[in-house]
C-alpha cells in the first residue's frame, strides 16, 4: 500500500511517498481503508508534539475517516464495512490502524471529507471549551488565529454552547468568511494590540476564555484581555515563540487559570478518555447539521506537498483535506 512519511529537521521537512506493508490490527485495533484525512498545523511545527524528534522519519497523518476492513480479536463495537472516523496515526496512507477506543461512527449526514476533519480538531476544542474551559451560556470567548482549523472548530463549538466569540486574524477577508458561522466580533490584527478592543466589546468584562493558537507573541496581551476568573488555553505556537512575560499581579488579582492543550505526553488511555463524552455532547450537533466542518480545500492523494504548502502559507480558513480514495 502507499503511505506518506516525513522527516523533520529544525530548518526543513522532507516528504516521501512509500510502498509499505499493510498493517495488521492488534486485539483492540481496526484496520481501516482510509478515504479522507485532514492536515493539522502541529504536524509541521518542530517540537509541537505531532511529529517525532528532529531527523526521525514518521508516518504522516493524525485524523481521518474510512471503512473498516478488519478488526482485532477483542473488538466488539465495529465490524468490516462500518463507516468510522477518529484520530489515527499514519492517516495519510491507503490503509491505517485506528484504536477501537478512539473510533467513532460517521453520521450519515457527513461526507468523508467532513468526517475526516472532526476527530483531532474538535476533540481539542472540546478539551479547551468544555473539559478545562468550562464555557457557559453568555460567556465571552477570544480566539487568536480564529481562521485556523482549531480556531474555526472552537468558534463553532463555542456558539453551540451559547457563548459569544471574538476572533483575531490578520486577514479581513478570512474574518468576513467566518461571520456566517457566528463570529460576533472580528478584530483584524496579527499584533498584540487587541486587549483594549476586547474590553470595549465586552463592556469592560473581558474574555472568560482565551484560546491562543498563535503563541508567545500574543500571550501577554491575552492576559490583559482576560476577565476576572478567566481561563487561558495555549494550544499552539505557530509563531515559534515559546517564551513570554507573565504579569503575576494580573494572574493573582484576577484569579486567572492558565492551561495547555496537548497530547504529546498523554498515554493512549488518557487521549481516549474524553471520546465517550465528546460523542454524547458534540456528535449530535454534527448528526443534526447544526455544526458542519469548515472545509477550506480538498487535495488529491498525490498532492500532499501542495496541501502542506497551503497550510504553511496560512492561506486557509478551516480544514485542509487530503482525499485518499473514493468510496
Amino acid at each position: 500500500m502507499q503511505s506518506y512519511w516525513m522527516q523533520m529537521s529544525p530548518t526543513a521537512t522532507v516528504l516521501e511517498r512509500r510502498d509499505t506493508p499493510v498493517p495488521q490490527p492488534a486485539p483492540h485495533q481496526l484496520l481501516v481503508r482510509m478515504l479522507s484525512a485532514s492536515l493539522n498545523r502541529g504536524e509541521f511545527v518542530s517540537g509541537h508534539g505531532l511529529h517525532g524528534g528532529a531527523g526521525s522519519w514518521k508516518a504522516m497523518g493524525g485524523e481521518g475517516a474510512g471503512e473498516v476492513i478488519a478488526v482485532g480479536a477483542e473488538v466488539t463495537r465495529f465490524k468490516p464495512g462500518d463507516r468510522v472516523m477518529g484520530r489515527c496515526a499514519g492517516a495519510f496512507g491507503e490503509q491505517a490502524l485506528m484504536e477501537d477506543i478512539e473510533a467513532m461512527v460517521v453520521p450519515p449526514a457527513l461526507s468523508w471529507d467532513e468526517a475526516a476533519s472532526i476527530a483531532l480538531t474538535y476533540l481539542v476544542s472540546y478539551d479547551m471549551l468544555v473539559l478545562q474551559g468550562r464555557v457557559g451560556v453568555g460567556d465571552w470567548v477570544l480566539i487568536n488565529g480564529v481562521s485556523s482549523g482549531v480556531g474555526v472548530a472552537s468558534l463553532q463549538l463555542a456558539k453551540a454552547l451559547g457563548a459569544k466569540v471574538i476572533g483575531t486574524s490578520g486577514s479581513a477577508e478570512k474574518l468576513a468568511r467566518l461571520k456566517p458561522l457566528g463570529l460576533d466580533v472580528a478584530l483584524c490584527t496579527r499584533a498584540p494590540d487587541f486587549a483594549a478592543a476586547v474590553m470595549e466589546a465586552t463592556a469592560q468584562h473581558g474574555a472568560d476564555l482565551v484560546i491562543n493558537t498563535v503563541g508567545g507573541t500574543v500571550f501577554a496581551e491575552d492576559i490583559r484581555a482576560m476577565a476576572f476568573e478567566g481561563r487561558l488555553a495555549t494550544v499552539g505556537y505557530v509563531d515559534g515563540v515559546v517564551h513570554a512575560d507573565l504579569d503575576l499581579a494580573a494572574l493573582h488579582s484576577k484569579r486567572l487559570t492558565l492551561f495547555g492543550v496537548s497530547n504529546k505526553l498523554r498515554t493512549k488511555a488518557q487521549r481516549a478518555a474524553a471520546v465517550p463524552a465528546f460523542v454524547a455532547d458534540v456528535m449530535p450537533h454534527f448528526a443534526a447539521g447544526r455544526i458542519r466542518p469548515q472545509i477550506d480545500r480538498v487535495f488529491e492523494f498525490s498532492e500532499l506537498a501542495a496541501a502542506k504548502a497551503r497550510m504553511e502559507a496560512g492561506d486557509h480558513v478551516g480544514k485542509i483535506v487530503l482525499r485518499i480514495a473514493t468510496s
